[in-house]
């Protein structure tokens, strides 16, 4: 089985996949502090819930856009699942994600970014724009050909949110959450 880790600004997302099935995943907030033996105790103590045994963990992958957690990762594929850790954009692999980059400076590319472009491809085969509500929200287009062609950040909705009413005076601070009842418009007499 394949342990898949994405980690965000906000969340470390650990997934496992046995061949192209979802077996399970889990979310943890992302701590530059957590150890590998945090991480470890946390995940195997999930895996066994889930009764998923932890040695049936073969290879590991992760795309992060936190630097600072790579080397506890990395720990903690070797201690708890005796794997070296692949990490998605490491020039010293020679990990293909299929995806072609074409910007004057891939190196700027994040490997989130990349793999939802790959992700995206996959599915659908053919030019699109792939939006990832997140920390940030990103906008990513992938040509017809498959390729990263370019993209755009913005501020995500939280952080957006959280700014509006520090800014507006009135405006309340409400949460992100689906409404308990819609409006409805009024007739027109």
């Amino acid at each position: 089985m394949l342990l898949v880790i994405d980690v965000g600004n906000t969340n470390v997302v650990f997934a496992v996949f046995d061949g192209d099935s979802l077996v399970g995943q889990w979310r943890i907030s992302t701590d530059a502090k957590r150890t590998a033996d945090e991480y470890g105790v946390w995940l195997t103590q999930v895996l066994e819930h889930s009764k998923i045994a932890p040695e049936s963990i073969k290879h590991a992958v992760v795309a992060s856009v936190v630097p600072q957690v790579l080397f506890d990762l990395r720990q903690l594929a070797k201690r708890y699942f005796n794997t070296e850790l692949m990490v998605i954009g490491d020039p010293r692999l020679k990990l293909k994600t299929g995806v072609g980059v074409k910007i004057d400076n891939p190196a700027e590319v994040g490997a989130d970014r990349l793999v939802n472009a790959f992700a995206a491809w996959l599915r659908y085969k053919r030019a699109l724009i792939v939006v990832d509500f997140g920390t940030a929200t990103t906008f990513d287009v992938v040509s017809g050909a498959g390729d990263y062609i370019g993209g755009v950040i913005a501020t995500g909705v939280n952080l957006s949110l959280d700014a509006l009413q520090r800014a507006a005076a009135k405006l309340p601070n409400i949460a992100i959450a689906p409404p308990n009842k819609t409006a409805t418009k009024s007739r027109a007499r």
